[in-house]
């Protein structure tokens, strides 16, 4: 069976995106997945996403990492699949959808997608770096010069470290720019590499760079390798809630595949 397939980036993080609301997409065959997401052998991209029905909001949100894996929440890609789901009609400028952390509210205008992240109260702030939870699990370190940082290196070593082991934590390290901005680059489980940009991540970093003092603000910018997201969130106490990840999301180009579960 062909079927149609769609490629969407939001600053460097790409997905291969279906229209599964036919649930004719095996989504068990993690091999045929992951050879999709092959930049050699497949159409190439950081994780796979397929928009489905819902019996309670607009759409339904399944994502996978590019291993194949079931992945959890990914913010780059709530935002792609919004913008997805505009195109095909599903919705205008307002939407209310389902995801692995739970529902997601969003707008989308001009291909810029405000998506609302899930609120965050767990703030784990260790000697050398800080743990949290965004949908997705993320280390977070600061370092010097995040330019020239080995992010393959040290994030994968980090990442199956004690006490994350084979479940895994995402890396982001991070450079001060000012108070209003940080450097992010990203080490992502599933991917098993750095991305050019990732949704949870920078959400993260901008709540993990309030909760530690290192800004007061709460709309930051994140300057990632494939360019910059705005976050923003309300704080009381130790709760950081209203939490949106703002930036473009573009269809690439589509195509069509075989999605036979034997190919």
């Amino acid at each position: 069976m062909t079927k149609t397939f769609y490629k969407y980036q939001g600053t460097g993080n790409d997905f291969v995106v279906f229209d599964n609301r036919q649930m004719h997409f095996d989504k068990n065959n993690a091999s045929f997945i992951n050879r999709l997401c092959d930049r050699k052998l497949g159409i190439g991209a950081d994780g796979l996403l397929l928009l489905e029905n819902s019996a309670t909001t607009d759409f339904t949100m399944v994502y996978f990492n590019a291993d194949g894996t079931l992945g959890s929440m990914c913010g780059n890609g709530g935002r792609c699949i919004v913008a997805f789901a505009s195109f095909l009609g599903i919705i205008d400028t307002d939407t209310q959808f389902e995801a692995y952390d739970g529902l997601h509210k969003a707008t989308i205008n001009n291909r810029i997608v405000s998506l609302q992240m899930k609120n965050v109260k767990d703030i784990d702030i260790y000697k050398d770096h800080i743990f949290l939870d965004t949908g997705s699990p993320h280390h977070v370190q600061c370092v010097e010069n995040v330019s020239d940082f080995d992010v393959y290196q040290v994030g994968r070593k980090i990442r199956y470290a004690a006490p994350y082991f084979e479940s895994g934590a995402n890396v982001n390290f991070v450079q001060v720019v000012s108070e209003y901005a940080f450097k992010v680059r990203t080490y992502e489980r599933g991917v098993e590499a750095e991305t050019l940009s990732c949704g949870t991540g920078v959400t993260a970093v901008a709540i993990a760079m309030h909760a530690t003092n290192q800004t007061s603000q709460n709309e930051i910018s994140l300057h990632t390798e494939g360019g910059v997201l705005q976050v923003r969130f309300n704080n009381q106490g130790t709760v950081y809630s209203d939490v949106f990840l703002v930036g473009p999301a573009v269809q690439v180009f589509s195509g069509t595949i075989n999605v036979d579960s034997n190919v």
